[in-house]
């Protein structure tokens, strides 16, 4: 190509740009003086709706950043399990749990690293679990794939011990064989999971011989490695978590403000039913804790019937509340590995759904056996 002709081209190159540059501009400038003119008509007409959407999100956000994660257990919680996750993996679990994984992952012909966010999160916390687990399955090769497998696994286990402890409590006051429960809901996931996702939506997986997997114990010294942990947590709490808190409960907030809010909560109350979770206490566990959930429960156990009671238990033991998989896990899981924050939220949603299957097939088939 002559020069006249590489100039005419480079020319023609960056106008189609900037007339694309342009269109993307006109559109933003449209969305923004409709803003301003819907902001004008709501000052001049009723100007007190902004403050009181304003304090209707405060008020949905307040409770649960400042009583629960501040001034409650679950901050603490989570600077913990990030302390102790830190530990255990100078210590050698990680290591160790990968080896005793590999055989079984062999022959499902994927990473075995994929478990590791699954039993930490079973150990400590979902987001000491994405803070953990995201960085050992880069170092351990995973694809992209197998990394979503891994979030969607996560999200089969509960996130902090309390809530298992107040729910076997519940399980035993409703007069239910704990045991098999346990086995079923916690663990059975952590191979299941996996084995689904890679023959049916995260196909691109593969086996890792245990010679060619890195030591994922760190070098680092034991007191060194515990400061350490605990100033991950703290910096997990504060710049991920409570932002990601606040955005999904400020947009709760404006929701209940409009009126779209409680009819939707309402319509949950029904499929909870249906699946064969306590309604109270599964919006509880969807919505703000499950470890409250559970507390709940575990006054009304002995009076319901025992398949809520089992649904229950099942979907608190999971990667709920909904602000964990719509803000935290996407947060968390882009910082920390390589997908991004659309592909963790998508992984996390149909770990969620695959968990309500869990928690159907277990209320309604296993229940009866252990009553």
């Amino acid at each position: 190509m002559s020069k006249p002709a590489e100039q005419l081209h480079e020319i023609v190159d960056l106008s189609t740009g900037a007339e694309e540059a342009g269109k993307r501009a006109g559109g933003s400038n449209r969305i923004g003086l409709l803003s301003v003119a819907l902001l004008g008509i709501i000052f001049i007409i009723s100007p007190e709706i902004i403050g009181n959407a304003f304090t209707s999100m405060l008020d949905k956000v307040k409770p649960i950043v400042v009583d629960i994660f501040l001034m409650g257990n679950v901050g603490v919680s989570i600077i913990l399990s990030v302390m102790v996750g830190r530990a255990l993996e100078r210590m050698g679990f990680t290591d160790a749990l990968i080896r005793l994984f590999v055989p079984l992952a062999n022959r499902m012909k994927i990473n075995p690293a994929v478990v590791i966010p699954g039993v930490y999160n079973i150990l400590g916390d979902i987001n000491a679990a994405g803070r953990i687990g995201g960085p050992i399955m880069k170092q351990a090769g995973a694809t992209r794939d197998e990394q979503c497998i891994a979030i969607a696994t996560m999200v089969q286990s509960q996130q902090s011990f309390s809530c298992f402890m107040l729910g076997l409590i519940a399980l035993s006051l409703a007069g239910i064989n704990a045991f098999p429960v346990v086995l079923c809901a916690v663990f059975a996931p952590l191979v299941i999971v996996p084995f689904v996702l890679s023959r049916t939506i995260y196909r691109n997986t593969r086996a890792v011989a245990l010679k060619d997997l890195p030591s994922f114990t760190p070098k680092t010294p034991p007191f060194q490695t515990i400061f350490q942990g605990a100033r991950e947590g703290a910096e997990l709490l504060f710049l991920l978590v409570i932002p990601a808190i606040a955005v999904i409960y400020s947009l709760i907030g404006l929701l209940d403000y409009i009126g779209v809010w409680k009819p939707f909560e309402q319509s949950l109350s029904g499929f909870l039913g249906f699946v064969g979770v306590h309604p109270g206490t599964g919006i509880t566990a969807i919505m703000a804790s499950p470890t409250l959930a559970m507390g709940q429960l575990q006054e009304i156990a002995a009076s319901i019937d025992p398949r809520l009671v089992v649904g229950a238990f099942v979907l608190a033991a999971s990667g709920l509340p909904l602000s964990d998989v719509l803000g935290q896990i996407p947060a968390i899981w882009s910082v920390n590995s390589d997908v991004t924050a659309r592909e963790a939220l998508t992984a996390a949603i149909i770990g969620i759904i695959m968990r309500f299957i869990t928690v159907t097939i277990i209320a309604f088939g296993l229940t009866p056996l252990l009553v």
